[in-house]
């Protein structure tokens, strides 16, 4: 095999495999971290619309904070597995109050405190629904509540269980709006791709050198009686 050859051989060989590992990888991490859903319901409107596709990055329920938003599961409650989308009001040891004022001036109290919600439908903390409560949520649980508060089958509707807390166990993932990880990720399994069709070419530039090579070697001299 001529030196061209070869080094086109060994390239091909490199490139590709990198580009092989590049692409899986990416893949994976992706799948590993990230889910995608479909908005099903008006119970997250204004913020998330039916039919929305939205991101959330795969977390421990323990890392989640008040004011995200969370995909979490509970069949016991809802009848199917698929995840519900539900923003976080409330984390273990929180006192939840419901609430201050009524219509647009409604507010609910988190461990006294009036709770900024520019997120709610209509401005209306209690979305009409005339329905109190006053929980204490307890360690390794979570107080979640729809943004369209007059539309939503949130804690306030399971007293019964755990004053409607959820236990952190149940999260999924946290939703987010910033794609760049996603952006990061979709860019290594395109250069990934990149990487393995250019070791295919490499491939396929050593096979032709080398059959050149093979062609131009004269054949040898007959031998003299």
């Amino acid at each position: 095999m001529s030196g061209r050859g070869r080094g086109l051989g060994i390239a091909a060989v490199v490139v590709g495999l990198l580009g092989l590992v590049l692409t899986i990888g990416s893949f994976a991490y992706g799948r590993e971290a990230y889910g995608a859903a479909i908005v099903s319901s008006a119970s997250m409107t204004p913020t998330y619309e039916p039919g929305d596709r939205i991101a959330y990055k795969r977390v421990d329920g323990s890392e989640v904070r008040r004011g995200d938003v969370v995909m979490y599961s509970a069949p016991d409650r809802y009848g199917f597995d698929q995840p519900v989308m539900q923003r976080v009001i409330g984390v273990g040891g929180d006192h939840v109050v419901c609430c201050t004022g009524e219509g647009a001036d409604a507010r609910i109290t988190v461990n006294g405190k009036p709770l900024a919600e520019p997120y709610v439908k209509g401005g209306d903390a209690d979305g009409g629904m005339h329905k109190p409560y006053d929980v204490k949520v307890p360690k390794g649980r979570l107080f979640l509540l729809g943004d369209y508060r007059g539309n939503a089958r949130d804690s306030r509707f399971f007293e019964s269980d755990h004053d409607g807390t959820v236990s952190t166990a149940a999260v999924r993932g946290r939703v987010s709006d910033d794609y760049t990880a996603l952006g990061v990720i979709g860019i290594g399994m395109i250069i990934g791709v990149v990487l393995v069709l250019t070791g295919g070419g490499l491939g396929i530039a050593a096979f032709v050198v080398r059959r050149r090579a093979a062609v131009s070697v004269p054949p040898p001299w007959p031998m003299q009686v």
